[in-house]
């Protein structure tokens, strides 16, 4: 049998550290492809939120970045809201084989959240009323947490999840009941 490649050997340590410091890890399509649940930093607009963050593992990791993306809804300059990619130069140009998944959610996004950069955004929407309206970018960010990233949207998103395997067979259900009554 052969032993695991070292790039496996890393991504497995990564993980078990996001597991020994508390945060939800999901594995999703491969092995390489996680749901990692973060939560908003304190004293900023974010706190409060829970996001759900999609982190995709190049075969030459920790060589080669992370690919991250929110899963959820997130207003932030440097964040596109449409698709959730994340414009933060320390995981796109600067990433070193010295950092790891928990550099990722204990510092980059914590920090990338507490100090927008408005000069080099994916949202300009977000970078203007960051620069000009600070007081109307913390109202739409809070608002944002709570349509998107609070506790009960999450539960919410989920039940929808839920309904919508269901309904499959609930429509079924109603289908072979229609047709009995036809049949009377």
């Amino acid at each position: 049998m052969s032993s695991p490649s070292p790039g496996k050997k890393r991504m497995d340590t990564d993980v078990a550290k996001l597991f020994e410091r508390k945060y939800e890890v999901t594995v999703l399509g491969g092995l390489n492809e996680l749901m990692v649940k973060f939560s908003g930093p304190p004293e900023t607009p974010y706190e409060g939120g829970m996001w759900k963050v999609r982190v995709e593992l190049p075969e030459r990791y920790p060589f080669k970045s992370p690919s991250i993306g929110f899963m959820n809804k997130i207003f932030h300059p440097n964040i596109d809201e449409a698709s959730g990619t994340v414009c933060l130069d320390v995981i796109n140009q600067q990433w070193s084989a010295l950092y790891d998944l928990t550099n990722i959610f204990d510092s980059f996004l914590p920090q990338l959240l507490a100090y927008p950069n408005p000069a080099d955004p994916l949202n300009s929407d977000a970078a203007s009323l960051f620069m000009f309206k600070p007081t109307d970018y913390v109202t739409k960010v809070k608002e944002y947490v709570q349509r998107f990233a609070s506790e009960e949207a999450l539960k919410a998103e989920e039940g929808m999840a839920e309904s919508s395997s269901d309904s499959e067979s609930t429509m079924s259900d109603y289908t072979d009941d229609a047709a009995n009554d036809m049949d009377l």
